[in-house]
């Protein structure tokens, strides 16, 4: 059993190598009963600056697993940092006992800070980092890397940012151009919590929640949904090319 969230396909990716029907996160919190019991129970998720997105902390809160093989796997872009100090902590408080975890270098799809069209020339080593943590996970490895005095000193350092905790925290940063939205719909139907609507043909936030995920900005088709602050590169976007627009819709779509 697979549970995944997913943006712009990079962790649904790794959690298809897992498990050929990896759940949905965002669809599964639709359920009151979170009870969930298998020989291994596995979570794939991106890191957002060494943290686990809100979404899965939130998953991990609510619900209850049952089995002697529990593991975590993070995907990330530039470096996974104090990922793996950050999850235990919040795991070891709601008495989750971790057998396992690891981290996959893929697509960084952060657009303030990386240029999608770099991004995807890299060679990352993403395919044989899955097919060992797959071995892994199949052999029933146990341990957590320890974290490196480097990755622990960026994760704070990121952390004790205004402008990133803002971001993180609220879509503050997130700006819908009126003028080149048609009203498509795809970014309502990828928001993983229900947050933009379809309002006189043009897409509009209910509010300031937000999972800061940018699968609205990497899905719109005509670029509609910029960061304020600035993009690396603004006329790319990014979906996993294994990935399919209807998959993601299908992992997100809260009305699905």
């Amino acid at each position: 059993m697979v549970f995944y969230f997913t943006a712009t396909g990079n962790s649904l990716y790794a959690a298809k190598k897992l498990d050929e029907n990896p759940i949905s996160i965002p669809q599964i919190l639709k359920q009151t009963n979170l009870i969930f019991t298998d020989d291994a129970i596995g979570i794939v998720f991106p890191i957002y600056a060494g943290r686990a997105p809100k979404i899965v902390l939130d998953f991990l809160k609510r619900s209850k697993f049952n089995t002697d093989y529990f593991y975590l796997i993070g995907t990330y872009g530039n470096c996974d940092s104090a990922i793996c100090e950050t999850v235990s902590a919040e795991c070891k408080k709601l008495g989750i006992k971790i057998a396992y975890m690891n981290t996959v270098s893929m697509v960084d799809n952060y657009l303030p800070v990386f240029d999608m069209v770099q991004e995807k020339k890299a060679d990352k080593g993403t395919e044989k980092k899955i097919d060992e943590t797959m071995a892994d996970v199949s052999s029933r490895k146990k341990g957590i890397p320890v974290v490196d005095p480097k990755g622990r000193r960026l994760a704070k350092q990121v952390w004790t940012m205004e402008k990133l905790r803002l971001m993180i925290n609220d879509g503050s940063q997130l700006k819908i151009k009126t003028k080149r939205c048609t009203g498509c719909g795809i970014c309502k139907s990828v928001c993983p919590i229900d947050n933009i609507v379809i309002g006189s043909g043009i897409a509009v936030r209910k509010n300031a929640k937000c999972e800061y995920c940018l699968a609205c900005a990497h899905n719109c088709p005509n670029k509609a949904i910029t960061i304020k602050r600035g993009e690396k590169n603004p006329n790319a976007r990014y979906r996993n090319e294994n990935i399919t627009l209807e998959e993601i819709i299908h992992s997100n779509n809260q009305k699905e």
